[in-house]
């Protein structure tokens, strides 16, 4: 487990010496939350790179650095992660432009998204608190759900910005599907007493998905 962001800051120092080549790279799961106070210990870094060419520069520079390979286990089957990279505390979960099957890194994401280092061969960005908890409701990790609980009771987050960027998802990626299994997330967690002011607007959501299914089922 990392307990101080300030490990992950020399490991990005590391990095930055390691690559030979510019590379962008967008943290998105729970190091953003610890760097944020947010989180007292994450376990990996969720990283997503734009392009095969930035995923390629940051396989070798891990490798380089002497961080071990290995593939993604069954509680991931629905983030397509490219690949595990592990160096004893730290884990890297290294995405190659999309993330949790279609969900994909988009123009806005990026726009939200806080600068925290300018390195001579890598830029590094923290995901914005409404795009790491769409995210988090993308996982089948029980923690994520906790994440996401810690993200809508603290820091008051933009509802809005979370319903247009799912939605634009859906329209963006043809990948309407996943608004049932969002609202299932989404689901639990009012189980577990949280408010989501947006509900209504994803029950519209899955059902139009599953009265568009039903329409295509019977034609």
């Amino acid at each position: 487990m990392i307990e101080d962001f300030e490990k992950v800051n020399l490991l990005l120092d590391e990095l930055n010496s390691a690559l030979k080549k510019k590379v962008s790279a967008y943290i998105i799961g729970g190091a953003a939350l610890l760097s944020r106070g947010m989180k007292a210990a994450t376990k990996d870094i969720d990283i997503v790179v734009e392009t095969r060419r930035e995923f390629v520069e940051l396989q070798k520079a891990l490798d380089e650095i002497n961080f071990a390979q290995t593939l993604p286990g069954r509680e991931y089957t629905h983030m397509n992660l490219n690949q595990i990279f592990q160096r004893g505390e730290f884990r890297i979960d290294l995405f190659e432009k999309e993330v949790c099957g279609k969900f994909s890194l988009s123009n806005n994401m990026r726009k939200r998204a806080e600068k925290i280092l300018e390195g001579s061969n890598i830029s590094v960005f923290l995901c914005s608190n409404e795009d790491i908890f769409l995210f988090k409701t993308m996982t089948e990790r029980d923690g994520d759900l906790l994440d996401c609980i810690t993200i809508a009771t603290t820091q008051n987050p933009d509802w809005n910005i979370i319903l247009k960027e799912l939605q634009h998802q859906i329209k963006e990626n043809n990948r309407d599907v996943w608004v049932t299994w969002v609202g299932e997330r989404l689901d639990i967690l009012e189980e577990r007493g949280l408010d989501i002011p947006i509900m209504s607007q994803i029950n519209i959501l899955r059902e139009k998905f599953f009265d568009d299914f039903e329409k295509n089922r019977k034609q």
